[in-house]
């Protein structure tokens, strides 16, 4: 029984979970009329190279193309063998059990010449219609016709949980989920972004088969037109939720999910890495990955000066941590810049924040290493602690502060920290989303109850010992400056720390609000209010309504905007959070 809860924000869910770009195009539903729109290339075209990203049912396309009549050729044919992958892949999967390296390998890698000159001349010897499948197909037939089977890594990481799909070049579905998605995190995908960075002017239709058995597939001209009008507009990301062991209860209210489930701790409804988009055509979602807007339109996107400082990758991310019924998360730190290069192959760490959405009355935060901490006890007790010879005493070493709605704490690299259970935290960071040196786990089991890893080891290298109860205090708590107020409106700068690229603004306003994206993307939250509307002074693109919790993204190009009370917020105050990268 999970204990009652007593929301400070109890309210009818108005949380869109399936944001979308409507657009007008071709699309074809289902594979008799996949299947129909090939047969045609393949009158034209006898040759098609159906291309895929890692993760794909690989089982399903070629059931299901294998219909249409032709030769299919198989692209892992021309791979290395197993062995060479893993020999070759080695030094980026490393021994640990949770990190990698950054690899700086390409597909080019994984062929062998002589099997891929092989199979190009079967199909230049071959008269009847040949299809080529796989990870790689355009290299294998670069004149055919191509079509492109994308995969959100959302969802892929849903099929390494059933053990259901082979990772790049290898079967590894026996592996531990944890292995899997090591191996994607630090190489499979990297390797696919690279190689489908090269192909989108090339490809004739994109096939979303994110939901087995139900594809849904668009040509050229309708993609582009989704991607151009979602990157130049206000848009959201797809969020999802996922359990967790501390998970708690707030999120199934507000963002009305299955009350069945035993508990949501995450909402990822900001990573771009991972996040899916949806774009609406003639009524009909289809997916795809939103870093696919990120790598088509970077500058567009990001602004020029982002664009430059990060390339493209979007550097902002936001996510829910729910608490409120639950547990405290891990005992934590995240490495220094420094140690995330060296260590890792990254260019830059998980810098972040905790903005308090809503919290319980006992809700509290753990930050910083008191004054006078004794480093060598504080070690000593978490390595003693994850033998399981002791029960750590966290109140003994670190800051533990009381906790409420709207309060922001910050927490560059090296902080040690973590939430309290009955915290709702909306966490703004910067995007690596994988470094979390977990210090101390509060005598706590995963989902698949197992003990979750512990990196004492790795956290001693980077905690900051300099950041002690004074400093945080005086730098980490509530840091508020009053940047400018009227009638109707004020804007507060919260953050972030001045080790951190990622400046924060909340305003509080029941009139419109001019806004200027300064050559950044900016990312913002509805941290109250029923329903807000973002508005173009220029009318450069359509009112776009976003609700309660609600996080979305405004693209650099977008330029003045103005945000304002709507609906059944009109005549009330709201508030927002906004995010943005400090130049």
């Amino acid at each position: 029984m999970y204990k009652q809860i007593s929301f400070s924000y109890m309210r009818k869910s108005n949380y869109d979970k399936f944001p979308a770009t409507a657009i007008s195009g071709t699309l074809f539903l289902g594979w008799d009329e996949v299947r129909q729109a090939l047969k045609e290339v393949l009158l034209h075209n006898r040759v098609l190279a159906v291309d895929c990203y890692t993760g794909v049912y690989e089982e399903e396309l070629l059931r299901e193309l294998s219909a249409l009549g032709a030769r299919v050729l198989s692209v892992n044919a021309c791979y290395k063998s197993e062995e060479c992958v893993r020999q070759m892949t080695e030094r980026f999967m490393t021994d640990d059990v949770l990190f990698g390296y950054v690899t700086n390998l390409t597909l080019d890698d994984y062929f062998e010449e002589e099997k891929l000159a092989a199979m190009r001349r079967e199909i230049s010897e071959s008269t009847d219609p040949v299809i080529v499948l796989g990870t790689g197909a355009q290299k294998v037939a670069p004149e055919a016709a191509l079509v492109y089977v994308d995969m959100a890594r959302w969802e892929i990481q849903q099929r390494f949980r059933r053990h259901e799909v082979r990772a790049l070049g290898i079967d590894n579905r026996e592996d531990a989920v944890s292995v899997q998605y090591k191996r994607g995190y630090f190489n499979d995908w990297r390797v696919c972004d690279r190689y489908k960075d090269t192909l989108f002017e090339k490809v004739d239709f994109w096939l979303d088969t994110h939901i087995a058995g139900q594809p849904k597939m668009i040509d050229r001209k309708t993609f582009f037109k989704g991607i151009e009008k979602t990157a130049s507009k206000p848009f959201r990301v797809v969020p999802f939720f996922d359990p967790a062991p501390w998970g708690g209860q707030w999120m199934k209210q507000v963002c009305d999910l299955d009350r069945e489930k035993q508990n949501y701790g995450w909402c990822f409804d900001c990573v771009p890495e991972e996040n899916s988009l949806y774009f609406e055509v003639n009524g009909v979602r289809f997916e795809l990955p939103s870093v696919d807007l990120v790598l088509l339109k970077s500058r567009q996107l990001l602004g020029e000066p982002v664009e430059a400082r990060f390339g493209k990758d979007f550097p902002i991310r936001f996510d829910f941590l729910d608490t409120i019924g639950g547990g405290n998360l891990s005992l934590q730190v995240h490495p220094t810049t420094q140690f995330i290069r060296e260590q890792f192959g990254m260019y830059y760490t998980q810098d972040e924040s905790y903005y308090l959405l809503d919290a319980e009355e006992d809700a509290v935060v753990y930050l910083g290493v008191k004054n006078g901490v004794d480093r060598e006890a504080m070690i000593e007790g978490l390595r003693r602690a994850q033998k399981g010879e002791i029960v750590f005493d966290a109140e003994k070493y670190v800051n533990k502060i009381p906790a409420k709605k709207h309060d922001h704490f910050l927490i560059p690299g090296g902080t040690v920290h973590c939430s309290s259970s009955n915290s709702m935290v909306l966490e703004i960071s910067s995007t690596p989303n994988l470094f979390t040196f977990k210090l101390w786990d509060w005598q706590r089991l995963g989902l698949d109850g197992k003990p979750r890893p512990i990196n004492v080891e790795r956290g001693k290298c980077v905690i900051d010992w300099g950041r002690n109860t004074d400093y945080v205090y005086e730098k980490l708590r509530n840091h508020v400056t009053l940047m400018g107020e009227g009638e109707g409106w004020t804007e507060e700068r919260t953050g972030l720390h001045d080790n951190e690229f990622i400046e924060t603004r909340r305003h509080r306003f029941s009139v419109p609000v001019l806004h200027h994206t300064n050559n950044s993307v900016n990312v913002f939250n509805l941290l109250e209010g029923d329903e807000a509307i973002v508005e173009s002074p220029t009318h450069a693109f359509e009112p776009f309504v976003v609700h309660y919790a609600e996080t979305f993204i405004i693209p650099a190009c977008v330029g003045d905007y103005t945000i304002r009370p709507y609906g059944l917020s009109e005549g009330k105050e709201c508030v927002t959070v906004k995010a943005y990268v400090r130049f």
